[in-house]
């Protein structure tokens, strides 16, 4: 059994990349489900399907910490805790569900695995093409989408101007951009020091990854003596080998 779980989660044949598909299906799955229900009521069937996703999470945590082959380590992972709390929030919705967005970290871990990233690229042209602006896309999507987590799980309830996840990104877009409209704020000391750490990331972090976004920081080109595959925007030799390379650019 050991050796069967290890080749769906590490492997590398045809059954295990399904399995990983199917994991990372499962985890947008469950970030879409945190989103819709914050803008329902949560009834008991919520509840219930809160319990099932709580326990498939737990089974996957257990199984990667039982084919973990260096186990003193697994517990010093932000991506371990973040499991831990997103399997809490599921089982014990009263406790606060709302920390499920956690969960969204672990997608995150899952797309930058070796395994899934080749995977992709075999899979998919556009994957190949694209990896830089692709890859940028999913930080700065995963960095809004925990950002914005965190407001809401630390103000719904709280705040009467947080009902729900739409709110909570409206405010993290509006500051992280710096726009700050004043129609939604962060209420008590905890909630002013919230916003001061959302302004001081959206300044830098986010800043970075729009950039990396609509500018990678690197171009795919294969110099023709060393075969190095990634350079500068305006480079006119290679960095390995000092060659010309001849790199494809619209100008200033």
């Amino acid at each position: 059994m050991h050796a069967f779980f290890t080749e769906l989660y590490f492997g590398d044949t045809t059954r295990a990349h399904r399995f990983r598909y199917a994991l990372l299906a499962f985890d947008l799955v469950t970030i879409a489900f945190v989103i819709v229900t914050s803008f329902f009521p949560h009834t008991r069937l919520v509840e219930i399907i809160d319990a099932v996703f709580g326990l498939l999470i737990l089974t996957d945590f257990i199984v990667r910490f039982a084919i973990e082959p260096h186990k003193h380590r697994y517990f010093f992972r932000f991506a371990t805790w973040a499991d831990v709390v997103a399997v809490l929030s599921f089982l014990a919705p009263i406790a606060g569900e709302g920390f499920g967005f956690l969960r969204v970290l672990r997608t995150l871990r899952l797309l930058h695995t070796y395994q899934l990233s080749l995977r992709l690229k075999q899979d998919f042209r556009y994957f190949r093409n694209h990896e830089d602006v692709i890859l940028a896309t999913i930080n700065l999507g995963v960095f809004l989408f925990v950002m914005t987590g965190l407001i809401y799980a630390t103000q719904f309830g709280h705040n009467a101007e947080i009902r729900n996840y739409a709110d909570a990104l409206y405010f993290t877009v509006t500051t992280l951009t710096t726009t700050g409209f004043g129609d939604i704020t962060l209420e008590g000391t905890s909630g002013r020091l919230l916003s001061v750490v959302v302004m001081i990331v959206g300044i830098t972090l986010f800043l970075r990854l729009a950039t990396a976004l609509f500018r990678p920081a690197k171009v795919k080109y294969a110099c023709q003596s060393c075969g190095l595959s990634r350079h500068d925007p305006d480079a006119v030799h290679c960095k390995h080998c000092g060659a010309v390379v001849r790199i494809e650019t619209e100008g200033a």
